[in-house]
């Protein structure tokens, strides 16, 4: 049952990646209303996940000690890293089909990673429980919308056709079936998930925290702030109510 429920929401994150041919069917400003929004959601779902799922999950499996704290810790100053060395490169060639710019590439090696310890993450939480796998998936698709439409918008911008850039994005998201996989052999594994619950807490929190909430702040206006409000607290609604159904 473990494996089945891990594989269908494997696959499900990973049809996701498909979700970047909309982003031409919006207008530039409507896109980035509707992006903005939809960040806002996913920064309430990543710090519900982590408050509300993983890290109490974490503590009533395994208690609460000082090595929990340092494997949240971890968790933080993994995907600190991931972001410093994985990121934005200058090229001086133009951008053509033929020659697309090493960001392009460095954003599908940074995803397929980041996809990788998605699936870990997932498959560790259906360990647990299957609430707390589910909550977690719930968590990760909430995130990975926005991102995935933004990646697609990235790898079209680098210079790759619109249809290779689907490709290209589908198969960097079958990273997380590689992660999951992995550590669904390696289940009688002792500590496994009293490591990656509390990494993912932090992968979470750092996400929400540095990437996703610094966003919703490049907008001012009290409209504006009171949607993002408004979905972020709905974020976290959702985390909370998937309690109610344990």
């Amino acid at each position: 049952m473990v494996w089945l429920y891990t594989l269908a929401s494997v696959i499900l994150i990973s049809l996701v990646s498909f979700l970047g041919v909309l982003t031409f069917s919006f207008s530039i400003e409507r896109l980035k209303k509707i992006l903005l929004l939809l960040v806002s959601f996913a920064a309430g779902g990543l710090l519900g996940g982590a408050f509300i799922h993983l890290l109490p999950e974490t503590v009533a499996e395994f208690g609460f000690s000082v090595t929990t704290s340092l494997y949240v810790l971890s968790g933080i100053l993994l995907f600190f890293i991931l972001e410093k060395f994985i990121q934005w490169r200058h090229c001086h060639h133009p951008t053509t089909e033929a020659h697309p710019h090493p960001f392009a590439y460095m954003n599908l090696v940074g995803d397929g990673v980041h996809n990788l310890i998605d699936g870990m993450i997932i498959a560790a939480s259906y360990i647990i429980s299957i609430p707390v796998g589910i909550a977690t998936t719930v968590a990760v698709v909430m995130h990975e919308i926005p991102q995935e439409m933004g990646d697609f918008g990235v790898l079209v911008h680098g210079g790759f056709s619109r249809k290779k850039a689907l490709l290209m994005n589908f198969l960097t998201a079958l990273t997380a079936l590689v992660g999951a996989v992995f550590v669904l052999l390696l289940n009688g594994t002792a500590g496994l998930s009293a490591i990656l619950l509390p990494l993912a807490a932090g992968g979470f929190i750092y996400i929400a925290g540095s990437d996703l909430i610094p966003e919703l702040h490049k907008e001012i206006g009290m409209k504006k702030a009171s949607l993002q409000l408004v979905f972020l607290v709905l974020g976290i609604a959702i985390m909370y109510g998937l309690t109610l159904l344990q």
